[in-house]
This record gives structure tokens, C-alpha cells and sequence, in this order.
């Protein structure tokens, strides 16, 4: 696939990678018979030196550029309910500031591959990403809470400590690995983990919020995603002394791929347009 991309023979290509760990003097690729595979020290070598590449490509975009104005399609991916929740609401505003772009929106919880895609910019909502050579960028912390429609609490009682959740209707987001634990610290900074389970787990924040309003059970859940409901009053938080890990909003795109100024122009406003209160 290399070879393709860089229009020579795969055996000019083996001899760029092998003049390379020469000059290293470190493996960079297990070589078994039908595929490849990456050292240790190849896995280092590619992160490292694709974010020093993309960072020389967008410096040497700039130098030519000068104040190029942000113009074209900008292709972004996004989780269903952060899109609809919160980056749907701020585009308005950024198409406004910016009329010679245009932005081709993908809502969707599948994992999108932005390379194989063709996709400029990935948002993504996790506690933590898994390593790539992609780079990717913070726009905002995403807290989470564990609430409760008025309802559901007046029938089955107000939990004061996250072990009693065991007892309780847990409305559960699959989206994580560890869905059917959840984790908490408490004002001492004592960690605790308990195991939680009810009538219904769903792929998608959004489709777990009827139950949660009909008042069948709780669930935790980013603020952004009930944030209208707890200010409406129609679900209250629950054990606000204990903390959820929070999950962080990342901006991924495809190292070496220069920052144009489109997407520039879009990860300077969304971490600016983030930041706001959900």
C-alpha cells in the first residue's frame, strides 16, 4: 500500500526501510511471511516523526499561505449524540464567520477510519485514545453525571453512597468498554468501582433518554447529553459528592495531512465554541 501511494516498486520501498533501521541501527518491522508488523521501536519512530512532519508541513503551509482564507469542503465525523447536542447548535456560527466554507457533517457512533475515509477531521468522545499515528487534539473536557428523573427516586429511594447502585436500575451506555462498571472518587479521594445492571443498554446516549425520563432507572451519562433536562428539572443529579472520570473531546485527523486553513479555522472555533457551558 505504501508503494502505491508513492508510485514506486515494493522493492524500492524495502530498501528505503531497510537503509533506515540501518541507519538507526534498531528493527523497525517484524517481517513474517504474510504480513507486516511494527517493532516496539518502529511504533515510536512513526509517532514521533509523524507529528514532527505535520508540524514542518503546516509551517511551511503557513510560510506560503500567508493569511490564506479558510475556503472548501470540510469533511467532519462526530458521535451521534455530541453532534446533535452540541456541535450541530455551534456550526451556525462558524458557517457565518466563514461563507466560503462548507461542512459535510457525519453523525454516527461507528468508529471512522479518517485515513481509509477521506475524512478531515474525527471528533471523538472517550476517556482516553488508543495509539496512532493520528494527531489528535483536546477541545474540551466532556464531565459526567449520574442522574435520575424525580420519579424513579420518590419510588425506589436516593442513593447515598455508589455502592448501593447495585440495588438499583442502572441505564447502561455500551459505547464503553467497561460499561457495566462504573467508577467514582469521593471528597476523600477514595476510588470505588461497583457493578451496575437494569432493563435496558443501549449503543447511544440519546436512546437510553426516554426510559430515563419515563423514570426507569438511572444512568451516567456526559453532562452535554442531559444538560436541558437537569435545568428543566425533569432529572436531578444524584451522589454529587462522588466524581465520575470524565471523558475528554479530541479533534483527530490524519498526521502529515497539512492543517489547511479551513481546519484550522474549525478546531480554533470549536475549542472556543466548547469551552461554553453545555
Amino acid at each position: 500500500r505504501a508503494a502505491r501511494r508513492l508510485r514506486l516498486s515494493n522493492a524500492a520501498v524495502s530498501k528505503h526501510v531497510a537503509a533506515l533501521e540501518e541507519a538507526l541501527g534498531t528493527r523497525l518491522l517484524h517481517r513474517p511471511t504474510r504480513r507486516l508488523a511494527l517493532t516496539p521501536d518502529g511504533r515510536a519512530y512513526l509517532e514521533r516523526a509523524a507529528a514532527l512532519l505535520d508540524e514542518l508541513d503546516a509551517l511551511e503551509h503557513a510560510m506560503r499561505e500567508g493569511a490564506e482564507a479558510p475556503r472548501g469542503t470540510l469533511r467532519v465525523a462526530a458521535p451521534l449524540s455530541f453532534g446533535l447536542a452540541r456541535l450541530a447548535p455551534a456550526l451556525p456560527r462558524f458557517l457565518d464567520a466563514h461563507p466560503e466554507v462548507r461542512v459535510d457533517l457525519a453523525l454516527t457512533d461507528r468508529f471512522v477510519d479518517v485515513v481509509e475515509e477521506g475524512v478531515d477531521l474525527a471528533v471523538r468522545v472517550a476517556r482516553a485514545l488508543p495509539d496512532s499515528s493520528l494527531i489528535a487534539r483536546r477541545l474540551a473536557a466532556a464531565p459526567r453525571v449520574l442522574v435520575a428523573a424525580p420519579a424513579y427516586l420518590e419510588a425506589h429511594g436516593t442513593p447515598e453512597a455508589p455502592a448501593e447502585l447495585e440495588a438499583h436500575a442502572c441505564l447502561r451506555y455500551t459505547g464503553m468498554r467497561d460499561f457495566d462498571r462504573w467508577r467514582f472518587q469521593g471528597p476523600a479521594g477514595d476510588a470505588v468501582e461497583v457493578e451496575v445492571d437494569g432493563p435496558l443498554d443501549a449503543d447511544n446516549s440519546l436512546a437510553l433518554r426516554p426510559a430515563l425520563l419515563a423514570g426507569l432507572g438511572l444512568t451516567l451519562t456526559p453532562r452535554f447529553v442531559v444538560a436541558p433536562d437537569l435545568e428543566a428539572g425533569l432529572l436531578v443529579p444524584v451522589l454529587e459528592d462522588w466524581e465520575a472520570p470524565p471523558a475528554t473531546v479530541f479533534g483527530v485527523y490524519p498526521a502529515r495531512r497539512h492543517r489547511s486553513a479551513k481546519l484550522r479555522a474549525f478546531l480554533g472555533f470549536a475549542e472556543r465554541a466548547l469551552a461554553e457551558p453545555a
